[in-house]
């Protein structure tokens, strides 16, 4: 045992250190391997866009627009007829009815002289004959309270402005955007309306769509050009006698353009095109996809109707495609998907 440890057991030690020493040199002087196997990810997917199934459903064209309450403007009396203002029938101030005569203008027009001849003895007489004399009532058109700042034997014009009757009426009036317009063609001529803080929603009559108020102030260079949709359009009604209602008070106004039942309906996204005709990109049973126009009638804002072009159950991308996307590339003149209105230049 003694001689174990004193002369074998160093041994080891010995070799198994110069073993050590010999690979340290060895990786000294020809370097350690540094071979790896390739155990790197290669893609083998495909990207591949979401479709949707053509369906059929329910769509009513529903249209919301902020509004507020306002005055309606006073409308304009004018003269008939030229002449002077004979005499005042109305007082300015009073409330009036329609047809309520509000003043008369009288009109002198010259007529030649009468001329005869004796026949016996040859001799003219020129008679001077008095003016025709016509009279003009000026009455009024709708009821309100008179302004009238004409004064009597006061000349007028044909089309002057002898004064003003205010209706004192109200009226509910928005604003559309461009898309709301587009919705709203065709539209009936009652809305729903609900005042803030007010009486319960009541429909009002007369409803008229117009063009925006045009404006010539310059857009503020610092505001963010997608913080709003600038209004393209103008929407109003009557509010009806017996509403309460007060001028400035914020109200909201609903018009029902439309219901289509059991009608062939696809994602807003999936069309290009809003209004009238539109085009959607349907998906072959080989997986590739080709543009198709398509006819459009009524949207709800999130499906449209297909009334042309499509059928329940056929296949179509849930979104346009755009340039270099997994549909092809619309820019591209030999994809399928090309469509020059969706390229710049």
């Amino acid at each position: 045992m003694g001689v174990t440890r004193r002369y074998i057991f160093p041994t080891l030690r010995i070799l198994i250190w110069a073993v050590i020493a010999a690979t340290l040199v060895k990786i000294a002087f020809n370097g350690a391997s540094v071979e790896t196997e390739d155990t790197s990810l290669h893609p083998t997917g495909q990207l591949v866009e979401p479709t949707v199934q053509v369906a059929t459903g329910t769509v009513t064209n529903a249209v919301t627009v902020q509004a507020s309450v306002v005055a309606d403007p006073a409308v304009v009396v004018r003269a008939t007829l030229a002449g002077t203002v004979s005499k005042l029938l109305a007082k300015d101030g009073d409330v009036v009815a329609v047809d309520t005569p509000i003043l008369q203008i009288r009109q002198e027009t010259p007529q030649d002289p009468v001329v005869t001849t004796n026949a016996e003895t040859g001799e003219q007489t020129t008679t001077e004959r008095a003016p025709k004399v016509t009279i003009e009532t000026v009455k009024a058109k709708v009821a309100g309270t008179l302004s009238l700042p004409t004064l009597k034997d006061q000349v007028v014009a044909v089309g002057d402005q002898i004064g003003t009757i205010a209706p004192g009426t109200l009226s509910v009036s928005g604003t559309l955007t461009p898309d709301q317009q587009y919705r709203l063609i065709g539209a009936p001529s009652q809305a729903t309306v609900t005042l803030n803080g007010g009486p319960a929603p009541f429909d009002c009559t007369g409803v008229k769509i117009g063009a925006a108020a045009t404006t010539s102030q310059q857009p503020d260079p610092n505001a963010d050009p997608g913080a709003q949709t600038p209004a393209s359009g103008t929407v109003s009604c009557a509010v009806p006698a017996g509403v309460t209602a007060f001028a400035g008070l914020g109200a909201t106004l609903a018009i029902t353009n439309g219901t289509a039942a059991d009608a062939v309906v696809v994602p807003v996204t999936s069309v290009q095109g809003t209004v009238q005709k539109g085009n959607v990109w349907v998906v072959g049973p080989d997986g590739t996809n080709e543009k198709r126009e398509v006819g459009l009638g009524l949207t709800d804002g999130e499906n449209v109707q297909i009334t042309s072009g499509l059928a329940a159950g056929d296949e179509i991308l849930q979104f346009i495609p755009v340039p270099g996307g997994a549909g092809g590339d619309p820019c591209d003149p030999s994809s399928k998907t090309y469509d020059p209105s969706m390229c710049a230049g």
